[in-house]
C-alpha cells in the first residue's frame, strides 16, 4: 500500500527495528526523521505488519518491491509513511477505493449490483419521498460516468426509499412549468462545448426542432431556461451538481455564482485523497473513521466565485500529493464538495467522481444521499458560507 505525501527533506534513516506500543506517538518521531524505509506485510486480515526483507531485494528505484505479500517503502515522504504506520496499528483507518479499470465501460450487472450492496438501506432522515430530477444532458466532454451516475441515484432512491427519481436530457425539462412538481434537480456531469461553454445554445444550435428559431430567439430561450434553474433554487428547492456538471453554464456569473465556482482546469487523472474540512459537520459523517477517502478522480481545480470560497466547505484535497504539470494546485486550499444556501434554496457541489469505481463505497454513496436530503431541507445543519454567516441571496 503505497500513499503519497509532502516532501520534507532529502535525510533519511531506517526506523528502528523493534515493538512499540499501540499508542506510540507518531508526530514525535515525524518531527525526528524526515524520510525513513519500512518494511511491510500484508496480513491474512489484510492489515499491515513490520517485516525484515532480504538484503537482495531491488530497493535503488525507490519504488515499492513487492516480494510475495510484502511490500518495500522505501524514502517515502515521512508523512506517507506515518500514515501507514497509523493505519496499521489502528489510529487512521484510511478508505482507499478499489483502482479504476483504464477504460471506462457502460455499467455492468456485477458494478449495478456492487452500488446496490454498498447504497444506505434508508436515509439518514426520515422524511416525506421527495421527487428528483437528474439532468444529463451534455454536448461537450463526454463523462462516460454519466450512465452510471444515473443509475446510483435510482439505487439510491430505490434501496433508501428516500426519493423518487426521473432521468432527463431533454432541455424542455428545466423550463419552469416543468421544474415545479420536483424538489431537487440533479445536474449530472453536463459538460458544454469549447471556450463558450453554454449547454443551452448548443442544443438550441444544433437540435432540428429548434432550426427555425432566430439566433436573436435562441439567445433569449437560453437565458430564460438559465433564469428557470435560478428560479428554483432561489424560489426554496434544491440542487446537486455532480462533477462536471460546474462547466454547464461555465461563463455565466449568475450560474457560477449559484454553483460557488467556475471551473478552471484538471490535472492528470490520478489517486487524489480527500480529508473532510469539518470532521463535526453533519454532511461528512459517513467519513467518520474512515478518513482520509482515497480514489482515482480528476481532480478539479476551480477559479471565478471559487477565489470567494462564499459556501461551506465539506471535502478538501491533499494538493501536495497532486502531479499537476502546470504547477498550479498548491496555490490555494481546494475544495472538491461544498454546500451553500441560494435565496431560500440549497446548492450541494460534489466532485466526486469521474470513474465508476468510486460508486462502490458505502461512504460516497451515504454523501451523496445526505447531500440530497440537504437540498431537499429535510438533513439541516450549518450552511453559512465559510466567508460570512448570513446567507447569500440570488
Amino acid at each position: 500500500m503505497l500513499l503519497s505525501g509532502a516532501n520534507y527533506g532529502s535525510g533519511h534513516e531506517p526506523i528502528v527495528e523493534r515493538d512499540r506500543p499501540r499508542k506510540y506517538n507518531l508526530h514525535s518521531e515525524a518531527r525526528r526523521r524526515s524520510r525513513a524505509e519500512v518494511y511491510w506485510e500484508m496480513s491474512n486480515s489484510g492489515g499491515l505488519s513490520r517485516k525484515n526483507v532480504s538484503p537482495g531485494a531491488d530497493s535503488s528505484s525507490g519504488a515499492p518491491v513487492t516480494l510475495g505479500r510484502t511490500i518495500l517503502l522505501k524514502q517515502l515522504p515521512l508523512t506517507s509513511v506515518v500514515l501507514l504506520i497509523a493505519i496499521s496499528v489502528g489510529v487512521v483507518a484510511a478508505e482507499r477505493v478499489p483502482p479504476a479499470g483504464p477504460n471506462i465501460v457502460p455499467p455492468t450487472p456485477e458494478w449495478e449490483a456492487g452500488v446496490q450492496k454498498a447504497a444506505p438501506a434508508q436515509p439518514t432522515v426520515a422524511a416525506a419521498k421527495r421527487k428528483v430530477l437528474v439532468f444529463s444532458r451534455f454536448t461537450g466532454y463526454d463523462h462516460k460516468v454519466i450512465p452510471h451516475v444515473d443509475r446510483v441515484l435510482q439505487i439510491l432512491a430505490s434501496k433508501s426509499g428516500a426519493f423518487d427519481v426521473t432521468i432527463a436530457v431533454d432541455i424542455e425539462a428545466l423550463t419552469p412549468e416543468n421544474l415545479a412538481p420536483y424538489d431537487v434537480l440533479v445536474l449530472n456531469n453536463n459538460c458544454s462545448k469549447g471556450d463558450r461553454r453554454e449547454l443551452f445554445l448548443d442544443v438550441l444550435e444544433s437540435e432540428a426542432k429548434y432550426r427555425d428559431l432566430t439566433e436573436a430567439q435562441r439567445k433569449a430561450k437560453a437565458q430564460a431556461l438559465e433564469q428557470s434553474m435560478l428560479d428554483f433554487v432561489a424560489g426554496g428547492k434544491g440542487l446537486v451538481a455532480i462533477h462536471g456538471a460546474v462547466t454547464f453554464l461555465n461563463n455565466s456569473p449568475k450560474y457560477t455564482e449559484m454553483i460557488g465556482a467556475a471551473f478552471d482546469y484538471h490535472p492528470p487523472s490520478q489517486e487524489v485523497t480527500v480529508h473532510t474540512v469539518d470532521a463535526n459537520h453533519p454532511l461528512v459523517a459517513a467519513f467518520r473513521g474512515k478518513e482520509p477517502f482515497i480514489h482515482k478522480d480528476e481532480p478539479y481545480l476551480f477559479c471565478g466565485p471559487y477565489t470567494k470560497t462564499n459556501f461551506r466547505p465539506l471535502l478538501v484535497i491533499d494538493t501536495k500529493s497532486l502531479r499537476d504539470p502546470k504547477g498550479k494546485a498548491t496555490a490555494m486550499t481546494r475544495y472538491v464538495a461544498w454546500i451553500k444556501p441560494w435565496g431560500k434554496g440549497r446548492v450541494m457541489f460534489c466532485s466526486p467522481s469521474h470513474f465508476p469505481e468510486s460508486y462502490l463505497s458505502p461512504t460516497l454513496l451515504r454523501f451523496l444521499l445526505d447531500g440530497i436530503q440537504y437540498a431537499a431541507g429535510d438533513l439541516k445543519c450549518d450552511d453559512s458560507p465559510q466567508t460570512n454567516s448570513g446567507r447569500k441571496g440570488a
